[in-house]
């Protein structure tokens, strides 16, 4: 067991630094690997490129063929560029990231925080969704990164480490109800990726979303309801190449008065207007419909 926590410890730091020294090369040659990349990834590996497709023309069928191309294209190339400036976020200045990432709508978080309430901030895998971890630079009340801790304890400590740069903290999903509802726990600010692919199809928690009955996580609406807490979402646009902005937008400030699935429900229409705005920008790639 130590010598597998060793070898582990070992393949980290390897990880790590090779990652951070490339960090250290100019933005421009990164995403000049990124291009290379794009091109394997896209043209010779075809990675989920079925799935992709199937996926964006189910959501979008009223869209040409060559419009679901073009949307596909757009999500691989930004998909890889997202990736470049994550590298690069490993050592850059929090001056620079400041003049890469504008916030809109912060203002009100100090207000519920400062009345007793926690906040949860729900989001989708829109945009370069990793980047948010600059908000803990830029807001005065503590932030935690809701995961799932991965199966590989190399990448989740990477995934760790590059979230805690800038001062955000993380939680695992088993342990934020506990944590959220401690009158010990200070108010703090709780991100939640909630648009993924439960593993429980629960039917008060099916929405039509972006033209398919799909089922959505009940444990984000049911935490708020449990902790009294507000619900915002973060609405993620890419302005330019590296160039992000995140809109806080209110979802519910009086939980207790939203009847099931009514919070779930803003948060459906807020994400899928996030994604028809800019529909190169989701997760593709992930088998969302898969039940």
């Amino acid at each position: 067991m130590r010598i597998r926590q060793s070898l582990r410890s070992v393949i980290y730091r390897f990880v790590y630094g090779t990652l951070y020294v490339a960090s250290l090369l100019p933005v421009t040659w990164i995403y000049r690997v990124g291009t290379l990349a794009f091109f394997l990834i896209y043209y010779i590996v075809r990675y989920r490129r079925e799935v992709v497709l199937q996926n964006i023309a189910r959501s979008f069928p009223y869209k040409r063929y060559e419009e679901i191309s073009i949307i596909t294209k757009k999500f691989y190339r930004g998909f890889i560029s997202h990736f470049a400036d994550i590298i690069k976020a490993i050592s850059v200045s929090p001056e620079i990231l400041d003049k890469k990432i504008e916030f809109a709508g912060f203002e009100q978080l100090d207000n519920f925080i400062e009345s007793g309430q926690n906040v949860i901030a729900c989001l989708g895998h829109c945009g370069n969704w990793e980047m948010l971890h600059f908000m803990a630079h830029k807001i005065n009340h503590e932030i935690y990164a809701v995961y799932k801790p991965l199966s590989s304890d190399v990448m989740n400590r990477l995934m760790v480490k590059f979230r805690t740069r800038f001062g955000m903290k993380v939680i695992t999903d088993k342990s934020v109800v506990r944590h959220i509802i401690s009158k010990a726990s200070p108010r703090a600010v709780y991100l939640f990726l909630a648009d993924q692919c439960p593993p429980v199809n629960e039917e008060n928690f099916r929405f039509h979303f972006l033209n398919q009955d799909t089922h959505f996580f009940s444990g984000m609406e049911k935490l708020a309801c449990k902790s009294n807490s507000v619900v915002v979402y973060l609405h993620i646009k890419q302005l330019s190449k590296g160039r992000y902005r995140v809109t806080c937008k209110p979802v519910s400030s009086h939980v207790e008065s939203e009847s099931e699935g009514q919070i779930t429900r803003k948060y459906v229409d807020l994400l899928e207007e996030n994604i028809k705005e800019e529909p190169g920008g989701w997760l593709w790639t992930h088998k969302r419909w898969k039940r």
